[in-house]
C-alpha cells in the first residue's frame, strides 16, 4: 500500500517565509487589534524587500490570512482581526 502524501499548506508557507514581511511569531494570534497593527505597521516599515508601500503589504498580509481561515476562523477571531484593520488604518493615518 502507498503511504498517504502529507498535504502542504502553502498559505502557512507565505505567512512564515513571505517575500515582503518578516511577521513577528503569533502576530495573528494576539486578542488586542492595537497590537496586532503596531506588529504589522512595524514589519511592514522594517522591510526592505516589500514592493509596495508598508500600510499596503502591512493590509495585504492582514487579508490574507483572514481570508485565507474562511470559515474555520471562529467569530471573535474575525471580529478581532476586522478590528486591527480599522486599527491599522488608524496607525497610518489612513481613513476608511
Amino acid at each position: 500500500m502507498k503511504k498517504a502524501k502529507k498535504k502542504k499548506k502553502w498559505s502557512q508557507k507565505v505567512i512564515r517565509e513571505s517575500d515582503a514581511l518578516d511577521l513577528e511569531k503569533e502576530v495573528f494570534t494576539k486578542d488586542d487589534p492595537s497590537q496586532i497593527a503596531r506588529s504589522l505597521k512595524a514589519s511592514a516599515e522594517q522591510s526592505s524587500r516589500r514592493k509596495t508601500s508598508p500600510f499596503r503589504s502591512a493590509m495585504s498580509m492582514l487579508v490574507f490570512y483572514i481570508n485565507r481561515a474562511g470559515r474555520t476562523l471562529p467569530g471573535n477571531r474575525k471580529e478581532v482581526l476586522e478590528d486591527a484593520k480599522d486599527e491599522l488604518r488608524k496607525e497610518f493615518g489612513k481613513s476608511r
